[in-house]
Order: C-alpha cells, then sequence, then structure tokens
C-alpha cells in the first residue's frame, strides 16, 4: 500500500469518527433542550460537559483531516 493510499484510509477513517462525534454532539444538544427543566442540576452540568468535551474532540479531528489532506496534496 502507497503513502497516497494510507492517507486516504487515515482520511476515511476520520471521516466516519466526525460523523459520529456530530451525531453525538446533535443528540446530546436535543436531549438537554428537550429535558432541561426536568433534570436535576448535577445531570446537566455533566451534560453540558460531555457536550463541551465532543465539541472539543470534533474541532481536535478536524484538524487531523486538513493535515492529513494537506499532506495528501504535497504528494
Amino acid at each position: 500500500m502507497g503513502k497516497m493510499d494510507k492517507i486516504k484510509e487515515q482520511i476515511g477513517w476520520l471521516k466516519v469518527a466526525f460523523g459520529i462525534a456530530v451525531a453525538t454532539a446533535v443528540t446530546l444538544i436535543g436531549w438537554l433542550a428537550s429535558n432541561y427543566e426536568s433534570v436535576q442540576i448535577y445531570l446537566s452540568i455533566a451534560s453540558f460537559v460531555v457536550i463541551l468535551a465532543v465539541l472539543v474532540l470534533i474541532i481536535i479531528i478536524n484538524k487531523i483531516a486538513f493535515k492529513k489532506m494537506d499532506e495528501l496534496e504535497e504528494l
């Protein structure tokens, strides 16, 4: 397997991880928005922290993917 194929596969895996992270963030935000009145405060704080962590993960995956795309362009 050549270097170009390897980078393409890595980008493919990053697309999957990115999609899962975005779906998770949207689902958590939707759950929190629909249940914010009935949820105990510690659960809403915990869900907010998890949402922030997932958003940071999305940013990290995005940066890694763009680095891989730049690396692919250089080949």
